[in-house]
């Protein structure tokens, strides 16, 4: 499949693929990217996330996402990592259990008679690949505390347990624009977008 056009003449959006299964991930990402002219879609990739890093596993999703399409593509690898659990789950977060819910629970019997506060921090390492191109990798990161589950009507994963101190909310308590203002993949495509790696494809 041909390498997608740059944008400009009036035409279809450049299209962007990003490497993921996960509904909020998408739609995370298609905000977070509004305003660059790109239509943002997802392939599921399925690799094996064997690197060791956060950056390599992205590398290895945008990459395989890419080759699926033919299309630029981002990877994102997203970990929690706890301070007093030596950084655990950390490239594991998502592998440790099936179920968010069991992921929780795991993470509290571990933090059973830890004091707090539990200070944790996310991270996303960000790839972007593209046809003959060499792939190049951005990390955000997030500082917080882990505190015990809270509602709210947005987020995915670790969101709901996962406190920025100084809003006194979990990221499922935040709003879309307050999420992507303070989160680790926030910041991660922020990088992206100031290294102009993403010109190009948009036309600019």
């Amino acid at each position: 499949m041909a390498q997608p056009a740059a944008g400009g003449g009036g035409g279809a959006p450049p299209r962007i693929a990003i490497a993921t299964g996960n509904p909020g991930k998408l739609r995370e990402y298609r905000e977070l990217l509004a305003g660059e002219g790109l239509q943002v879609e997802a392939v599921d990739t399925s690799v094996r996330e064997d690197g060791t890093t956060y950056e390599a596993n992205a590398a290895l999703k945008a990459a395989a996402a890419s080759a699926a399409t033919g299309l630029w593509a981002l990877g994102d690898d997203t970990g929690l990592e706890v301070e007093a659990l030596d950084g655990w789950p950390g490239l594991r977060s998502a592998r440790v259990a099936t179920t968010q819910e069991d992921r929780n629970r795991l993470l509290f019997e571990r933090l059973a008679g830890v004091p707090r506060p539990w200070r944790a921090r996310f991270v996303c390492g960000l790839a972007l690949a593209a046809p003959g191109r060499p792939t190049r990798t951005f990390l955000g990161c997030r500082d917080g505390e882990v505190v015990e589950p809270r509602a709210g009507a947005g987020g995915f994963g670790y969101d709901a347990v996962f406190l920025v101190p100084e809003l006194g909310r979990t990221f499922t308590e935040l709003s879309p624009a307050e999420k992507h203002a303070t989160s680790h993949r926030g910041a991660a495509v922020r990088a992206l977008l100031a290294s102009g790696a993403l010109a190009e494809l948009a036309g600019r």
